[in-house]
């Protein structure tokens, strides 16, 4: 176990209920984990509104105007003022380059709609991935937790859920049983950081259980 609790950053671009659900097992105790930070790349996002009523630091840093690298080194500055033991991209709509991903290698983690490695790479985002899943005929899918790498949705996965798809499913109706396990799994992964039972080994995630760590 490690003996404090560890500092997170959240990057998000939207609604921002993945960041709530971390948000809520941090302040119940839930998770040895405290939600720090906050950036999103968009000034009109709702989880600003969800940072500030849990006084939670934010930053607007907006892509616009800006080449990627120019972006994201205003972030790296940010990032470095709070020193985060774990970054978590919550719904966030950017495609970062290989130099940032390689800066936070092992301390970055996204939440992705699908039982990846399905469903998964650019241009697989949002109910665009719910529709590709009954398209494609699934009887289930679900969510997956990974360590960011340069691969798009590529990184070795920690961790998973799984829901039905039910045979009057539309892809609206999909993400909402999606989400809901979203909610559970990313606060799960968090706190498993917390307690140092995640561990990044030859490229592959190891996911140590509560009993035998």
């Amino acid at each position: 176990m490690l003996d404090k609790m560890i500092d997170v950053a959240v990057m998000a671009s939207g609604g921002g209920t993945d960041f709530q659900s971390i948000i809520d097992a941090s302040e119940s105790g839930e998770i040895d984990a405290d939600v720090k930070l906050l950036i999103t790349n968009n000034p009109d996002a709702y989880c600003i509104e969800r940072a500030k009523k849990h006084g939670i630091d934010h930053h607007v840093i907006d892509h616009r105007g800006k080449s990627r690298q120019e972006h994201e080194q205003e972030i790296i500055d940010v990032l470095e003022k709070y020193d985060p033991d774990l970054i978590v991209l919550a719904g966030y709509m950017r495609i970062l380059t290989d130099d940032f991903v390689d800066r936070y290698h092992g301390k970055m983690i996204n939440i992705h709609p699908a039982l990846l490695p399905l469903f998964g790479g650019e241009g697989m985002y949002g109910e665009k991935v719910h529709e590709a899943v009954l398209e494609a005929g699934m009887k289930r899918t679900g969510c997956s937790v990974h360590f960011v790498t340069s691969e798009v949705d590529g990184g070795p996965i920690i961790d998973q859920r799984c829901v039905p798809v039910k045979n009057d499913d539309d892809p609206h109706s999909l993400a909402e049983r999606v989400k809901k396990k979203e909610h559970e799994l990313l606060p799960s992964v968090v706190g498993a950081f917390a307690d140092d039972r995640v561990r990044l080994k030859e490229g592959e995630a190891v996911l140590v259980s509560e009993k035998d760590n």
